[in-house]
C-alpha cells in the first residue's frame, strides 16, 4: 500500500513538473500559435492567471485577426474569474467597443458595469466606482431596453444610491456630532434636495432641526433672531413631511425653547 503511495505521488509530480515545464517553455519562447492554443486550454480548465499571460504575449501577432475576438473576450472573463474586477471592467468596456457587431457585446457590456458594482466599496470609503457602476448600469439599460437584464441593473442602480445617500446622510450626521452646526445644515439641505425620497429623509430632518436649534441658541445677539427663526423653519418642514414622525414630541418640545427664545429677544426690542 505504502509503495503504491509512492509510486503515485512520483507519477502526479512528474504531470506537474510536466505541465510547468511545458507553460513556461510556451510562455517564453513559443509561438504565438503555440501560445494561443495553450492559453485557451488553460482558461478552459480554470487556470486563469496563467492563461492571462499567454493572452497578453499575443495580442498584438493576433490584432485584426477574427481569433482576436474570442482572446479579448477570454482576457476580460479571466480577470472577472479571478475577481480583479477593476481589469475585468476596463478589458468588457474595451471588448464591447471594438466588437460592436459581437453576439456577446450585451453581455460585455453588462458585466463591465456589473464589475464596477463588484468593485464598489462600503459607503464609508470613496465612492469613485459606485458612481462609474450607476452611469455605466444607466447607460447598458438606455442600450438594451429589452434586455433579460434590466431587472438586475435597476436593482443594482437602487442598490448603489442608496449607498450614495447612506455616506452623505452620515457626513452630515457626523458634522451634527462634532458640534459643527454650520457645516451639518449645508450638508442636510444637501442630501435633502440630492435625494428627495431617501429613507433618512426623516431623520435628516430632524437633525437638521437640532443642528438649527444647537446653532441659534449658541449664536451672538446680532445672528441669533434669524437664526431662530431659521429653526422654526426646520421645524415646519419637519412636521409638513412627516406630521406623525417618531421624532415629533421631541421636535416640539425644541420648539418651545426656540419661541421662548424668540419672545425674549422682542421683549428686550420694546
Amino acid at each position: 500500500m505504502q509503495k503504491i503511495k509512492k509510486i503515485s505521488y512520483v507519477i502526479i509530480t512528474a504531470l506537474v513538473l510536466s505541465s510547468c515545464g511545458r507553460y513556461s517553455k510556451v510562455l517564453n519562447k513559443g509561438t504565438a500559435e503555440e501560445r494561443y492554443m495553450l492559453a485557451t486550454e488553460l482558461y478552459n480548465s480554470g487556470k486563469y492567471n496563467k492563461a492571462v499571460n499567454l493572452f497578453e504575449k499575443i495580442i498584438t501577432p493576433y490584432q485584426g485577426k477574427p481569433q482576436m475576438e474570442r482572446i479579448q473576450y477570454m482576457v476580460a472573463q479571466s480577470y472577472y474569474n479571478l475577481e480583479d474586477y477593476i481589469l475585468s471592467s476596463y478589458y468588457f468596456d474595451k471588448f464591447a467597443k471594438n466588437f460592436p457587431n459581437s453576439s456577446k457585446k450585451e453581455e460585455a457590456a453588462y458585466l463591465s458595469a456589473y464589475s464596477d458594482y463588484l468593485a464598489s466599496p462600503k459607503y464609508s470609503l470613496d465612492q469613485s466606482d459606485t458612481d462609474k457602476a450607476i452611469a455605466k448600469m444607466q447607460v447598458f439599460i438606455d442600450t438594451y431596453p429589452n434586455s433579460d437584464r434590466i431587472k438586475d441593473a435597476n436593482k443594482i442602480i437602487k442598490e448603489l444610491t442608496h449607498k450614495l445617500e447612506k455616506k452623505a446622510f452620515e457626513i452630515a450626521k457626523q458634522y451634527y456630532k462634532l458640534e459643527e452646526y454650520t457645516a451639518a445644515i449645508i450638508a442636510f439641505d444637501g442630501f435633502l434636495s440630492d435625494y428627495l425620497g431617501s429613507s433618512y429623509k426623516e431623520e435628516a430632518l430632524y437633525l437638521r432641526l437640532k443642528a438649527s436649534h444647537d446653532l441659534a441658541v449658541q449664536s451672538i445677539s446680532k445672528k441669533k433672531e434669524e437664526r431662530l427663526r431659521e429653526a422654526v423653519k426646520a421645524y415646519e418642514k419637519l412636521e409638513k413631511s412627516f406630521n406623525d414622525s417618531k421624532y415629533i414630541e421631541e421636535a416640539k418640545e425644541l420648539l418651545i425653547e426656540i419661541n421662548k427664545e424668540l419672545d425674549l429677544i422682542t421683549q428686550l426690542e420694546k
